[in-house]
């Protein structure tokens, strides 16, 4: 009952609420990763797998500029990123424009992170399950350490949390997860502003 109705219907409910309420804090992200950015925009749109491996267009506030070097390519991830855009991915408050997705119903409140399309066919059977579910804006692997757990330990936290999914796990998460954005508990990872990309193989 919970995972085919309740947890949807929570999650209507819940995102509109958020919505109305931090659109104030959204407006004011929205004005400082304009000037921030430098022209690049304040908002990140991207394509993700959602259940059942069907892609959608994620929205998060943009955390880093366009700049590129004399060839024309982009620079690094770390000297893209803004002071504003450290705080705001630091806090989690890069997340917050996904409220919208959970209201439409390609994401959940509570779910395994969507990751990139490209993965998708580098997925063992037993990994790919996470997407039996709802993508989530935090999740199980999030509370349990985020970029500071390596890939395997992501999947076997998000196929864990599809095999485990209730009303009290998802509540657990989400005071976890408001306890590590105060803490700012497992951000970034060690050795770049971005995590690491999945190649299959670590």
């Amino acid at each position: 009952m919970y995972r085919n109705y309740i947890k949807r219907l929570l999650d209507i409910i819940l995102s509109g609420i958020a919505l109305l309420c931090l659109s104030p804090i959204m407006l004011i992200l929205w004005i400082l990763l304009t000037i921030a950015n430098k022209g690049a925009g304040a908002f990140f749109i991207q394509e993700r797998p959602g259940k059942n491996g069907k892609i959608f267009q994620v929205v998060k506030f943009k955390t880093m500029t366009d700049e590129r070097d004399v060839n024309g390519n982009l620079l690094s991830d770390a000297d893209r990123l803004t002071r504003v855009g450290r705080f705001v991915r630091s806090t989690s408050l890069d997340e917050l424009p996904q409220l919208w997705n959970v209201l439409k119903g390609d994401m959940s409140l509570i779910g395994p992170r969507p990751l990139l399309p490209q993965y998708l066919p580098l997925y063992s059977p037993e990994q790919a399950r996470r997407h039996e579910v709802r993508p989530g804006i935090t999740g199980w692997a999030q509370v349990n350490g985020r970029n500071s757990l390596t890939w395997k330990q992501k999947f076997e936290h998000d196929v864990w949390y599809v095999d485990n999914m209730s009303f009290l796990l998802d509540m657990k998460i989400i005071y976890l997860t408001i306890k590590n954005v105060i803490k700012r508990d497992g951000i970034n990872s060690s050795t770049c502003a971005t995590m690491e990309y999945f190649n299959g193989n670590n």
